[in-house]
């Protein structure tokens, strides 16, 4: 640090208030200090910080190993959040989400002085076994239900209630629901929006279709739904699920969305290509790192000035896209050919939340 105060012609405090982004620091001084230290190749030494200000700058993700896009782009999310905050960051995944598993991931984790744990939590096991933690590392969940830990997660029952009014509005008389497993608590979160849509729009409210997420699932219940004309409308609980339920509409000669209409829910980037492309609740996992990052870092410095609550709800967004539309009127709807090139010619439709909507060329 003095040889880059020498060379820029400033004082140590000043670089040192340079290196931790300090505000009251012209931008002349700041510019100069940053060419010396690209010059002289200098990096801070994260060691010696640590010995100094008793803090490591390192956060600790508890993640579920996973193929789904959930909790993998959760995981995505929260580490680049931390990354460009500054911190460094250790994983420790889990394979099964039971007691033991996630306490031994805490304790390897806290063995390395982290300041903080984001624990990815898709099931209440993961969530309760951090609630009865002895004093240690500040830890926040992101994803799951609402429990004792602090949390950051997406509002799925707001991301529901979007799907299944959209379906409603498009003349739709009710919307049938492939479920995710019952053991996930966003999968019964997506469930009880979708019932309450019906419910406050005076639909039958059909039985619940149980399912997993899927594309496999999708396929063998997409199959059965198949088998009943008065099924124009159906909510999939992720876009995989959508994806299979897809395939058995085409497999029974049921045109999407001309005789069926299908939503899903994720916003994974493929669904734009799904055939057609598929309308889906979108969740900002981008965002969602970083209000998680926030809730942490609140908890970790008792001094600051918390504005985020204990439980931050992300609504999600509704992207429109080619699978839905009104339901068939008797033959009144043009063929599949002209109906496509019609549909195609638009731009998918954004909405975010009720009365809120804008345009976007994604």
């Amino acid at each position: 640090m003095r040889d880059v105060a020498e060379l820029a012609g400033v004082s140590a405090q000043t670089v040192s208030r340079v290196i931790n982004d300090h505000p009251h620091v012209a931008d002349d001084t700041r510019a100069r200090v940053l060419a010396a230290m690209r010059q002289l190749d200098y990096h801070r030494n994260p060691a010696a910080r640590a010995l100094v200000t008793r803090r490591s700058g390192t956060l600790g993700i508890v993640g579920y190993e996973s193929p789904l896009y959930g909790p993998t782009s959760m995981l995505y999310a929260i580490e680049g959040a931390a990354r460009a905050a500054g911190y460094f960051v250790s994983v420790a995944s889990v394979r099964h989400l039971d007691r033991r598993s996630v306490l031994e991931a805490v304790d390897w984790l806290s063995r390395q002085s982290v300041e903080g744990i984001i624990a990815i939590a898709p099931k209440p096991a993961m969530a309760d076994a951090l609630a009865d933690l002895p004093a240690g590392p500040a830890c926040v969940t992101v994803g799951g239900g609402r429990h004792a830990v602090p949390s950051a997660r997406i509002d799925n029952v707001t991301g529901a209630l979007l799907a299944t009014r959209h379906l409603l509005r498009q003349g739709h008389p009710t919307v049938h629901h492939v479920a995710g497993p019952t053991q996930w608590p966003e999968a019964g979160e997506r469930l009880r929006g979708w019932r309450e849509a019906l419910l406050a729009a005076g639909a039958p409210v059909p039985a619940v279709v149980p399912g997993d997420w899927d594309a496999r699932t999708g396929y063998e219940r997409g199959r059965w739904l198949a088998r009943d004309p008065a099924v124009t409308a159906v909510f999939c609980a992720s876009d995989q699920l959508a994806l299979g339920l897809l395939r058995a509409m085409h497999e029974a000669g049921r045109r999407v969305p001309d005789d069926v209409s299908v939503v899903g829910f994720d916003g994974t980037p493929d669904a734009a290509h799904f055939l057609p492309p598929l309308t889906s609740v979108r969740q900002d996992f981008a965002e969602l790192g970083r209000r998680s990052l926030r809730l942490l870092l609140e908890r970790i410095d008792p001094c600051a000035e918390t504005a985020t609550p204990r439980h931050d709800l992300l609504v999600p967004d509704l992207v429109v896209r080619h699978s839905t539309a009104a339901p068939s009127r008797g033959g009144d709807r043009p063929g599949r050919d002209l109906a496509w090139s019609a549909r195609t010619s638009s731009v998918p439709q954004v909405i975010g939340g009720p009365g809120r909507a804008r345009r976007s060329p994604a």
